[in-house]
């Protein structure tokens, strides 16, 4: 039975075919759009900036099986990707800083923590990084600190929360996407 750890897994599927990495890849990016999509319908407290943040269990799933250059990609991509459906200029700024922070963050946690931390652990830590990569955009945005630092007790609260949906989902997606989707390659 395969375990669950916080150690990537693409050195294991290094040799999987170009395009059967490619076809993944551009299934995450569809499915990340799509969690993007209905989670415009989820509702949620009202306060500025509170959101579930479904789309990035893709990316943290991401993280487990692609390297560094193709996670990035898929993240860039998805971010612009729908910015031009459903976005305007500025949530696009939002959610460039948000997700590109939180990839980081991930990332790190990832490939220098390994099995000291867990999906769990890795989901909140980017769900903190993202709110945060928003905040810098309000700071910039009203060229004041202390707007931005005025939203930051309640994401917190709110990235601990959904932090803790997405590392528990994506704890549970991984292995069901190792059985399943590369039950030949490990």
């Amino acid at each position: 039975m395969w375990r669950m750890r916080s150690m990537p897994l693409y050195n294991k599927f290094a040799n999987v075919s170009k395009t059967k990495k490619t076809v993944f890849i551009a299934l995450l990016i569809s499915m990340a759009l799509v969690l993007s999509y209905f989670e415009r319908f989820i509702p949620l407290p009202t306060y500025p900036g509170v959101k579930l943040g479904l789309a990035n269990a893709i990316t943290l799933t991401a993280l487990y099986f692609l390297n560094f250059r193709e996670t990035l990609s898929l993240v860039i991509i998805r971010i612009v990707m729908n910015a031009m459906f459903v976005g305007n200029f500025i949530s696009f700024w939002y959610s460039l800083s948000g997700g590109l922070l939180s990839f980081f963050i991930m990332f790190l946690c990832v490939t220098i923590m390994g099995k000291q931390i867990s999906t769990v652990g890795i989901s909140v830590a980017g769900a903190f990084a993202h709110n945060i990569g928003q905040l810098f955009v309000v700071a910039f945005i009203t060229k004041s600190i202390g707007v931005a630092l005025t939203f930051l007790p309640m994401l917190s609260i709110s990235a601990l929360i959904t932090g803790l949906i997405i590392g528990f989902t994506v704890k549970m997606l991984i292995p069901y996407i190792v059985r399943n989707v590369f039950r030949n390659e490990h």
